[in-house]
């Protein structure tokens, strides 16, 4: 596994902020959303209860009445459906000059508030002089909200009529709203950070996509660069040490900078195209031509021989002419030492060598970028490169074995006409093994 460059890691700590920061910012907005959603609900809830009670306690103040002897009464309630659905209720009164008394309830008197509280409600319903609500516990210890209402006597408050509730029931409910809340919220942090990673990685693809092509065309500059500039030296220092070489010495330094020049030309073709800056121009050209030059360029072409047919694809010079020149030093450098045979004929270029080979498994992989092949492969830089400016050209690459032994690497290229390569009526293949067999 390759290690991340700094600028790489940088990207993937700013994805992982990105992501941190989105998750941050959804779960404050849903902080704030489940806060009102929360505070609403207990407002709503109470005012459920209190309309409730109130309601009753109205309705059963109307109910009961005051008879010209100032007699109460309670006769009414019996039939009155507000009565029996009330959870506790009771009627206080207070004789004249007395403190008020328990004169009814539907339950056990313990279910209503103790004497302290009592007397609070009625000082409170007779300074009001109108329903009032108070939260008290009865005597046996229970927590109701109480609605209070008067009960008047001509002018005077003579009785009051007591409701209560019990607020468990909706506390209970609102305690399960408040945890659904929260893990609702949970769950949508939790997503939103899923969802914000995903985002993230897409938006940063593409820069990262831009770093491995930078790092991936450094890397393919310096292996296209390497032997023409170790030559150069060589070709310098024998110039300089000897007065006799000078001038061929000369000669090859200049022809070793004009391939240079192509070299830098070819490179920097690549990498506009590969940044989509730029597109491909395909020119007709003869292949055989091209690759006969090619090879005349290479340093060391001893042991490697050429067999041309005139052949005319579409194509960029410099570019085929990169993939042409790696595929011969590779079959040079991992051939194990052995003759190379370069071929031209029906739209491909056939390159044998007669080293090790490669197994059938490894075949296909050994085109991909940094991928390391065995000793007739090598590193896979400059093969990757073959594979990329056959397939930029409508062709591809392969390797086969042949009869006899050795790795056989084709660059195949699609017919002028717009045929497919590798098509059996210009397969080289075969006649390229018959040709190279020794």
């Amino acid at each position: 596994m390759r290690s991340r460059t700094p600028a790489a890691a940088r990207l993937h700590r700013a994805r992982w902020a990105m992501t941190l920061l989105f998750a941050a910012a959804t779960a404050a907005c849903l902080l704030v959303l489940a806060t009102i959603a929360v505070r609403t609900d207990t407002h709503s809830r109470t005012s459920n209860l209190d309309n409730d009670v109130s309601r009753r306690a109205d309705g059963l103040a109307r109910a009961v009445f005051y008879d010209a002897g100032g007699v109460l009464h309670l006769e009414p309630l019996q039939d009155d459906e507000l009565a029996y659905g009330a959870d506790v209720f009771g009627i206080l009164q207070a004789p004249p000059a007395a403190r008020p008394r328990i004169r009814h309830a539907n339950t056990s008197p313990a279910s209503l508030p103790g004497r302290d509280d009592l007397d609070e409600i009625w000082k409170e319903v007779q300074h009001d002089q109108e329903t009032v609500l108070y939260t008290a516990r009865s005597v046996s210890g229970q927590e109701y909200q109480w609605a209070a209402t008067p009960v008047w006597d001509n002018d005077t408050i003579r009785a009051t009529v007591l409701v209560g509730a019990d607020p468990t029931q909706s506390r209970t409910d609102h305690t399960r709203l408040v945890r659904r809340l929260a893990l609702g919220c949970a769950a949508l942090v939790l997503v939103a950070a899923v969802v914000g990673h995903l985002l993230s990685g897409r938006a940063t693809r593409p820069a990262l996509r831009g770093l491995e092509q930078q790092e991936q065309f450094l890397a393919e500059a310096a292996h296209e660069l390497r032997t023409p500039l170790a030559t150069l030296r060589l070709v310098v220092e024998a110039g300089s040490t000897s007065t006799g070489r000078a001038p061929a010495a000369l000669d090859e330094a200049v022809r070793l900078v004009d391939r240079l020049g192509r070299l830098v030309t070819g490179l920097l073709a690549r990498a506009r195209v590969e940044a989509g800056t730029q597109e491909i121009e395909l020119i007709p050209l003869r292949l055989d031509q091209l690759v006969e030059q090619t090879v005349e360029e290479l340093p060391d072409r001893s042991g490697v021989t050429v067999s041309t047919e005139p052949t005319v694809v579409d194509g960029d010079p410099e570019l085929l002419a990169q993939a042409v020149r790696n595929l011969v030093e590779n079959a040079l450098r991992h051939g194990g030492g052995t003759p190379v045979e370069v071929k031209v004929a029906a739209d491909r270029v056939c390159v044998r060598d007669h080293g090790p080979g490669v197994h059938a498994k490894d075949r296909a992989r050994v085109f991909e970028r940094h991928v390391t092949g065995t000793a007739s492969t090598g590193t896979g830089t400059g093969l990757a490169i073959v594979r990329w400016v056959a397939q930029l050209h409508g062709g591809s690459a392969q390797l086969s074995r042949t009869p006899g032994g050795g790795l056989l690497a084709e660059l195949l290229l699609p017919h002028r006409s717009g045929g497919t390569p590798g098509r059996p009526d210009c397969a080289c293949a075969g006649s390229a093994a018959s040709s190279f067999r020794s």
